[in-house]
């Protein structure tokens, strides 16, 4: 549960089972399942049918979701919902010149992440006009133990965060080098809370690494994790990270006051 979970309560006089339902149906379409049936939709939202398909057809008529009489699917509509965080959010927005400095310091393309559930979410990203086609794009979603700023912000939020995570996940192995032993990652977290930043390699895919550290507001509470993502190459990990972590460092320091 996040903190601002934990600051909220609903009132069961407040809540609007039918917007719950409406969204749980937008969320059921993924990578695995671009197009889903009323049953099929149903089945993964824990409704009835009939039921699914009067959401999915409200959806229809107010332009998120498409359908050819038997197959549902979301429209580019959906995206608006998406684009009012990075818009409106004051995380994005703050962190983005300091992710163009961690660019010009480094050479690599620099991430704002927050966990969201589960997973690691990237909320701002760097870059040139000509990097815009490589790396994560915004909003991209990824199993928190196989980035760098996934790890370090679990580790830093502590045991009672991270272990109940570990407890209810089912580690999937990406690349032949995922780390998929939760003993193993959970002794890969203590380091991490220890040393303060994490380095990821070739965990979600081949020859790829991430260096990250995280980012604390001016309250002192842990808000997000900012990381770089390079192809591996000849570079050792020790020289990397003598490379990157540095200016990690320093423009995290530098962003505190103002989160």
């Amino acid at each position: 549960m996040s903190e601002q979970d934990a600051l909220f309560t609903l009132e069961r006089r407040d809540w609007i089972a039918g917007l719950e339902k409406g969204l749980a149906v937008i969320e059921a379409f993924d990578a695995e399942h671009p197009r889903l049936t009323a049953s099929q939709a149903g089945q993964r939202c824990g409704l009835t049918r009939t039921a699914a398909r009067r959401h999915l057809l409200t959806l229809v008529h107010l332009g998120y979701v498409a359908t050819d009489g038997k197959l549902f699917s979301l429209t580019p509509r959906v995206l608006r919902l998406g684009q009012a965080y990075l818009e409106s959010a004051r995380l994005p927005r703050a962190v983005q010149p300091y992710l163009q400095r961690v660019t010009a310091g480094t050479g690599e393309i620099a991430y704002a992440g927050v966990l969201e559930q589960d997973e690691l979410v990237y909320v701002a990203r760097s870059g040139s006009h000509r990097q815009l086609n490589t790396g994560y794009m915004l909003g991209s979603r990824v199993q928190a133990q196989v980035t760098a700023a996934g790890l370090v912000i679990l580790a830093m939020s502590g045991p009672e965060v991270y272990e109940p995570w570990l407890a209810r996940q089912e580690l999937r192995a990406y690349t032949s080098h995922t780390l998929v032993d939760k003993d193993e990652l959970c002794r890969r977290l203590q380091q991490i809370q220890r040393q303060g930043w994490a380095i990821s390699e070739q965990q979600l895919e081949m020859n790829y690494r991430g260096i990250a550290v995280p980012l604390y507001d001016h309250k002192d509470h842990l808000v997000a994790a900012m990381s770089v993502t390079m192809p591996m190459q000849n570079e050792s990990s020790e020289d990397a990270a003598k490379r990157v972590l540095p200016v990690l460092q320093d423009t995290a320091r530098s962003m505190r006051p103002l989160l």
